[in-house]
């Protein structure tokens, strides 16, 4: 390995290096300063960029610099868009900024916001509710149709090099991530619960998309993980899709995912045991796709809490050493901090009153409490705590930032056969949701929670991903269409601006010609704001 393939952390490498297989954004560490080549920014999954241009001081100075929106459609055919939602990060490299809604990918120029280029997919199948955006690797934009094709396309001028099929849209599968380039490895994951199918990872060659290696969620026969299943056929039809993207610890060449719920979704009646590795957190050499550890947030769920929420990285000292951690907020409510080497636990805590588990096993994982479970008559238990926008971690206040919500759901039982199928279930919500942005140290601890308000008709609030940087702000939104930026150690609100709809991705921030820019997509258009 060469000295630039080791680069310290925050230095982006260049287009040309990516060539020879290295990856070129820098794999522990702050985002670059002056690109956004990755959905997280950086593969530590912090979306923390070190920029302090804006700050409490300043951001009185941004304004718009410009806003596109993406075309609409009246004829009603599956690759036209009758109605979008931008909930891709957009990528920007080289001047250009990429990002996606489902069949579309769109390039442009990101200091003016016109269009260089588009690019339509006509899919045969697959989900089309979103599409979280790109992978970038030497000069080319990876692109997944929600009907499990990925497509290479020349970043220069969106013309296709080429096409690989990766999962059989017909069997129920769809994909909807952002492709993940690490080294000369291009991972994808996919979704696809209805049918009881299992999921898995991908692992192809970024240059032709040929297969290296594919990690199956749920164990085979010989594997000893095959114990927490009543038998192969169940765990082979278990669930624990891998939709969104994972991060990357260059050092121990290691991978970390989220796994999503178990199937059927909401009956355990049919597949008694914990399930693994359904709703858990995984960690994969990322050169052979070899188990290296696990950690199951949510043994034997049956509530459908995916567990695909981003593990994010970070070093950091625990009772007074230093660590290599990873911290994820789960959609069941807990908080976790695991040490990233051995997949101990450090942390397991509810960052949302809930009343399904009835404590924590040796490992630190929740034990269900099987009352709570769905049933005929319904059962009364949280519903999603989080769901799948990205948080941030910032190095410099110490903080996690995540949007939340306190709610309760009726979990009905619908499906009584002995091995049933698909959701198996309902719910129905209960009360008011309490929508929140919370911060939250490594102990555990919610230092602040800003609580949005629950305007008439507004559904609640803070349903975009967030962003922290050096300057000491964290960037969100409301479900008053608002983008606003709070003080990252109290949460004290400094500035906000309203747009046309909520926002529905995550932010990103780089430098351009000297100036620091924020950029974030709501509904059907994405908005460009820099200082004055």
């Amino acid at each position: 390995m060469t000295a630039i393939s080791k680069c310290l952390a925050g230095i982006t490498l260049t287009l040309s290096l990516a060539a020879s297989g290295l990856s070129q954004v820098p794999e522990f560490g702050a985002a670059p300063t002056d690109s956004w080549p990755t959905y997280n920014g950086d593969l530590s999954g912090r979306r923390f960029s070190e920029l302090k241009q804006i700050n409490a001081d300043t951001l009185k100075n941004l304004e718009l610099k410009w806003s596109y929106r993406i075309g609409k459609s009246s004829t009603g055919s599956r690759n036209e868009l009758a109605t979008a939602s931008i909930k891709s990060t957009p990528l920007v490299v080289n001047g250009i900024l990429y990002f996606t809604v489902p069949d579309h990918v769109y390039a442009l120029d990101s200091k003016t916001g016109k269009e260089v280029w588009t690019f339509s997919w006509s899919d045969k199948g697959g989900h089309l509710l979103g599409n979280r955006g790109l992978g970038f690797w030497n000069n080319t934009v990876y692109f997944v149709g929600p009907d499990g094709w990925l497509i290479a396309l020349d970043a220069a001028n969106g013309k296709e090099r080429w096409r690989k099929e990766l999962v059989d849209a017909r069997k129920q599968y769809f994909t909807t991530t952002a492709p993940t380039i690490i080294k000369n490895h291009l991972l994808v994951g996919v979704g696809g619960d209805a049918m009881d199918l299992q999921g898995f990872l991908l692992a192809v060659n970024p240059e032709n998309g040929e297969p290296q290696w594919r990690w199956n969620s749920t164990p085979r026969a010989g594997e000893p993980e095959l114990k927490t299943w009543p038998n192969e056929t169940t765990a082979q039809h278990g669930g624990g899709m891998t939709w969104l993207p994972g991060t990357y610890d260059a050092e121990l060449n290691t991978i970390y995912w989220g796994t999503g719920n178990t199937n059927p979704v909401y009956a355990g009646t049919g597949r008694a045991g914990d399930n693994l590795w359904t709703a858990a957190i995984v960690a994969l050499d990322v050169d052979t796709g070899k188990l290296k550890w696990y950690f199951q947030t949510s043994p034997h769920d049956t509530h459908d809490w995916d567990n695909v929420e981003t593990p994010v990285l970070m070093d950091a000292a625990i009772d007074g050493k230093p660590r290599k951690l990873l911290a994820q907020a789960a959609r069941n409510g807990y908080f976790v901090v695991l040490d990233r080497v051995t997949g101990k636990n450090v942390v397991t805590t509810p960052f949302v009153p809930l009343n399904w588990s009835k404590g924590l096993n040796q490992r630190g994982e929740p034990i269900p409490n099987p009352s709570k479970e769905p049933s005929i008559a319904g059962s009364l238990s949280i519903g999603s705590a989080t769901n799948w926008f990205p948080p941030s971690y910032s190095s410099k206040a110490g903080l996690f930032y995540v949007n939340g919500v306190e709610s309760w759901e009726i979990y009905y039982l619908t499906d009584l056969d002995p091995k049933p199928a698909g959701y198996a279930g309902t719910t129905a919500s209960v009360g008011e949701a309490k929508r929140f942005l919370d911060a939250i140290d490594l102990k555990g601890h919610v230092v602040w929670r800003h609580t949005y308000p629950n305007a008439p008709g507004s559904g609640g609030g803070g349903t975009g991903g967030v962003l922290s940087t050096a300057g000491g702000i964290v960037v969100g939104g409301d479900a008053q269409h608002n983008l606003i930026a709070f003080r990252d150690t109290d949460g004290t609100i400094l500035w906000h601006e309203p747009l046309k709809d909520n926002v529905s991705n995550g932010p990103i921030t780089l430098t351009q010609e000297g100036k620091q820019w924020l950029i974030v997509g709501a509904g059907d258009t994405m908005y460009a704001y820099a200082m004055k």
